[in-house]
């Protein structure tokens, strides 16, 4: 006897509601650290020999007087990263001669980036503008192919769901190990909305199809068969990612590692949201609309 998916699908969009309700308190109270793709400014990674420690007391020291210091954060075992208002190359080199002179000759910059504040203000209006033009353009999209909004809208909502719950899990990093969010999350973002949006389309279509066919179950059986259809294709698939993406998170290096961990986290999310969250919206939208009617 097959598992009852839906029996308590309550049950379902309660755990959701929860998850979404702690993502919301977390970026209530700790925001987003936003990296400096969206803030601006510039980042250099400062490296010296292992002999001698790095420390941000250190570095505060040395460049206080030089320097606006936005943040100082360690990257691996002796480097540090520094960043700072926007500065041009000519400066960095100024600022290591500097560090050369206070604490070693040794100190070397392994890696430098800088943004103007302008570009970075431009890329968050794009990216949330891009986010709109995805939201509206799936609704319209499954509306035309399926001939029925709920689809289109239920849709959206597992993205939304996805999106909101990885955007709080990251405000939490940000708050605990000072993770920030930057083009490359924006990036795991898409993926994510890319592989939820498949795999509700696929269980929708499924759904579907169920109904034309004029299969003699409840509405409820009727989405529990579409699920049990489609739910080996899809954890195959999701693992197949996953298996890929453990070793990054494992053993990637420092500036892909968090980035393999949104990944992971959106393939999970979505892997997730497809069959229970999702499909018990479509219940609970047939549900209300018989008590409406």
């Amino acid at each position: 006897m097959k598992f009852r998916f839906f029996r308590y699908y309550w049950i379902y969009l309660l755990v959701s509601l929860t998850l979404i309700i702690t993502s919301g308190v977390s970026l209530g109270i700790n925001g987003l650290n936003l990296g400096l793709d969206f803030t601006g400014g510039s980042l250099m990674e400062i490296d010296v020999d292992e002999e001698i420690l790095l420390s941000e007391g250190l570095l505060r020291d040395s460049l206080g007087e030089e320097l606006a210091i936005d943040s100082i954060q360690s990257s691996g075992e002796t480097a540090m990263i520094v960043r700072t208002e926007t500065i041009s190359n000519e400066r960095k080199d100024e600022v290591l001669l500097v560090l050369r002179e206070k604490i070693d000759e040794r100190v070397v910059i392994t890696r430098f980036e800088s943004i103007g504040p302008t570009l970075g203000r431009e890329l968050l209006q794009k990216t949330l503008i891009a986010m709109g033009i995805i939201g509206a353009g799936t609704v319209i999209y499954l509306r035309t192919q399926f001939k029925e909004l709920k689809y289109g809208v239920l849709a959206l909502m597992g993205v939304l769901h996805d999106i909101f719950i990885m955007t709080g899990l990251f405000s939490l990093l940000g708050r605990t190990s000072g993770v920030e969010v930057d083009s490359m999350f924006v990036t795991a973002i898409l993926t994510t909305i890319s592989l939820s949006m498949h795999d509700t389309v696929v269980i929708y279509d499924r759904i579907r199809e169920l109904s034309k066919a004029g299969v003699k179950q409840k509405y409820e059986e009727v989405v529990e068969t579409a699920i049990w259809e489609t739910m080996r294709r899809s954890v195959n698939n999701s693992l197949m990612i996953v298996f890929m993406l453990v070793p990054l998170v494992l053993m990637g290096g420092e500036s892909i590692h968090w980035f393999a961990v949104a990944l992971l986290t959106g393939i999970v999310l979505g892997t997730y949201s497809s069959p229970f969250v999702c499909a018990p919206l479509l219940l609970l939208w047939e549900d209300i609309k018989k008590l409406i009617s």
